[in-house]
C-alpha cells in the first residue's frame, strides 16, 4: 500500500474513532439520568436537550444542569432535563456528529436554517404539528405565522422557531470629544465619513502626541461593515430585487463599489490593518476600551459594553450615535435581522416530542418573564412605578439566556421596560428604534433551497475570502467579475434559479 493511501486510511480511522468517542460521550450524558419516559409513581419525566451555551459562564458551584433557573423550569414542567452544551467553537460540527449516533437526544437547538432543511430532507427530524396543537398554546399565541412558515416543509412543522427580539443590530457611534478637538462635525454622507476617518487616523485626535489611533475599526470576516455597504444600497449575503428578479448582493456592481471604498481606506492606512484578525471578544473590544478608536459600527448594546468601559477608563470620552452614511446615490441603511434566530428540533427517533413541546411552551409562555428578566426582587424590582435592575445579580445570572434563547418571543412593552431598567444612560431602546428606521431587508425569506444546502456554505467562505484579498491588495479589484463568474459556475446559478422560482410563486 502506498504512503498516501496509508495516510488516508489512518486519517479515516482517526476521524471515525473521534466520532465514535463523541457519540459515546453523548450517550453517557443522555442516558446518565436513566430511561426516557414517565414513571407510574409520579416521578419527573426525563428528557435530554442539546443547546448552545452562547459563551455564557456560570457562578461558582453552578453549571448548565445545576442552577436555580433550570430548577424553576423543571419544577414548573415536572420534567427532569439533562442539558448538554457542546463547545461553541465547533457547535454545528458536534450537532452533525450527534445526528449520526444511534442514541440521539430528545431536542437539539440550531441557529442554521440550512442545517434544519438538510435534516428534514433526510427524514431525520420529526414533524411536531400534533404536539404543538395539544401542548403548545403559548407557542401558537406568541409566535407569528411568518415564523411558522419558515419551519414548515411540505405542510408539516419541523421546528419550534425562536424569535429575534430585535429587528436590526448595527449603528454608527463616534467620539464627539475627538470631533470637537479636530473641529469636525458629525458626518452624514460617505464623503464626510471619509474625512472623519482620515482625521482620526492621522491628526492625533486623542492628543497624546503619538500616531497610534485607528480611523475605522472592522472585525474579522468583514464584520461591522454593514453601514458602509448600506451606503451603496446593499447588504452582504442578502438577496435584492433588480428588474423583477432576485440577485445575490455579493455579485452586484454595488458590492464592488463598497469593496473599492474599503480598499481605499486600507491603502491609505485609515482602516485597522489587523482587521482580519480582530475577534470581537479580544482584539476588537480591547482597541475600543483602550481609547485607540473613535468611530466604529457598534451593536445596539455596545453602549453598555466597550463604549461604557472606555468612558470609565477615560472620563473625557463622549460617545454619540451618528446618522448612517449616505452614499453617492442617496442610499443608506443596515441589514435587517432575521425574523427567526434559531430552531428547536426533535430527532425522528425520540419518543419524547410531547415533553419537548411542553418545555418550550413553558419557556415561551408562563416562564418567559422570569427567564427573560430574572427573578423579581432578586435581579430586579419595581420602585416608584419603574423597573430597577440589580446589575450584580443581573450579570451573575446572565446564563439564564441559554434557556430563554430556545424559544424567545417578542413582547415590546416588557422589552422596553427591561432595557430601560438596565440603564437609560445606555440608550438601548433608543438605539433599537434608530436602527429600525434604517433597515435593508433580505428579499428572500423562504426555506433554504436544495442547492443552498449543497453549495452556499462553500460559496460564502469563498466570497468572504475573495473580498478580503481585494481589500488588502492581495488580488486586484478587477478580479471581482472573474470571481462572480466562478461563483455562478460553482452553484450560485442553481441557487439563483431556485430562489427566483420561490419569488415567482410568492408574487402570484
Amino acid at each position: 500500500m502506498g504512503k498516501i493511501k496509508k495516510r488516508r486510511l489512518i486519517a479515516s480511522v482517526a476521524a471515525a474513532a473521534g466520532a465514535v468517542a463523541i457519540a459515546a460521550i453523548v450517550w453517557s450524558l443522555f442516558s446518565s439520568k436513566g430511561e426516557q419516559g414517565g414513571s407510574p409513581n409520579g416521578e419527573k419525566e426525563k428528557i435530554s436537550i442539546v443547546i448552545s451555551g452562547l459563551g455564557m459562564t456560570f457562578p461558582a458551584g453552578m453549571n448548565e444542569n445545576k442552577n436555580p433557573y433550570l430548577d424553576y423550569i423543571e419544577k414548573s414542567t415536572n420534567l427532569d432535563i439533562n442539558v448538554f452544551l457542546p463547545p461553541i467553537e465547533s457547535y454545528e460540527e458536534k450537532l452533525n456528529i450527534m445526528m449520526t449516533s444511534s442514541s440521539l437526544p430528545d431536542m437539539l437547538y440550531t441557529g442554521n436554517k440550512v442545517w434544519l432543511a438538510n435534516y428534514v430532507h433526510q427524514g431525520k427530524l420529526r414533524p411536531l404539528d400534533e404536539e404543538i396543537a395539544k401542548y403548545g398554546p403559548a407557542l401558537k399565541e406568541k409566535i407569528p405565522q411568518k415564523a411558522w412558515d419558515q419551519v414548515t416543509f411540505n405542510g408539516r412543522i419541523y421546528a419550534i422557531p425562536s424569535m429575534n427580539e430585535v429587528k436590526g443590530i448595527e449603528l454608527m457611534y463616534v467620539r464627539k470629544d475627538w470631533l470637537d478637538r479636530l473641529g469636525l462635525k458629525p458626518p452624514k454622507t460617505l464623503d464626510e465619513y471619509y474625512v472623519v476617518i482620515k482625521a482620526f487616523a492621522t491628526q492625533d485626535p486623542d492628543g497624546n502626541g503619538k500616531h497610534d489611533t485607528i480611523g475605522l475599526l472592522v472585525t474579522e470576516n468583514l464584520g461591522r461593515t454593514a453601514p458602509l455597504f448600506g451606503a451603496f444600497g446593499i447588504q452582504l449575503n442578502q438577496w435584492l430585487e433588480q428588474d423583477g428578479r432576485l440577485v445575490y448582493a455579493n455579485t452586484t456592481p454595488q458590492a464592488k463599489e463598497a469593496i473599492a471604498f474599503l480598499r481605499r481606506l486600507y491603502e491609505e492606512n485609515l482602516i485597522d490593518p489587523d482587521f482580519p484578525l480582530n475577534r470581537i471578544q479580544n482584539l476588537y473590544y480591547d482597541k475600543i476600551v483602550s481609547g485607540k478608536v473613535g468611530l466604529f459600527s457598534a451593536t445596539w448594546y455596545d453602549t453598555r459594553g466597550p463604549i461604557e468601559q472606555n468612558k470609565q477608563r477615560d472620563p473625557k470620552a463622549e460617545w454619540i450615535p451618528l446618522e448612517y452614511p449616505t452614499g453617492p446615490q442617496g442610499y443608506k441603511g443596515v441589514y435587517a435581522a432575521n425574523l427567526v434566530r434559531g430552531y428547536g428540533v426533535v430527532p425522528e427517533s425520540s419518543p419524547n416530542a410531547a415533553n419537548v413541546v411542553k418545555l418550550l411552551n413553558f419557556i415561551a409562555g408562563e416562564g418567559h418573564r422570569d427567564l427573560k428578566l430574572g427573578f423579581e426582587n432578586q435581579v430586579w424590582s419595581m420602585k416608584n412605578g419603574k423597573m430597577v435592575t440589580d446589575f450584580s445579580e443581573h450579570n451573575k445570572h446572565l446564563y439564564r439566556g441559554i434557556y430563554t434563547a430556545l424559544v424567545d418571543v417578542v413582547e415590546p412593552e416588557m422589552d422596553k421596560q427591561r432595557l430601560d431598567s438596565i440603564g437609560e444612560q445606555f440608550h438601548l431602546y433608543d438605539n433599537l428604534k434608530r436602527i429600525e428606521g434604517n433597515l435593508i431587508s433580505n428579499k428572500f425569506t423562504g426555506l433554504p433551497t436544495t442547492s443552498m444546502g449543497q453549495y452556499m456554505s462553500k460559496l460564502t467562505t469563498s466570497m468572504q475570502d475573495s473580498f478580503i484579498e481585494m481589500i488588502v491588495g492581495v488580488t486586484p479589484l478587477d478580479a471581482f467579475e472573474d470571481n462572480v463568474a466562478r461563483w455562478k459556475s460553482e452553484g450560485l446559478d442553481e441557487i439563483t434559479k431556485e430562489v427566483n422560482q420561490w419569488y415567482a410563486s410568492t408574487s402570484k
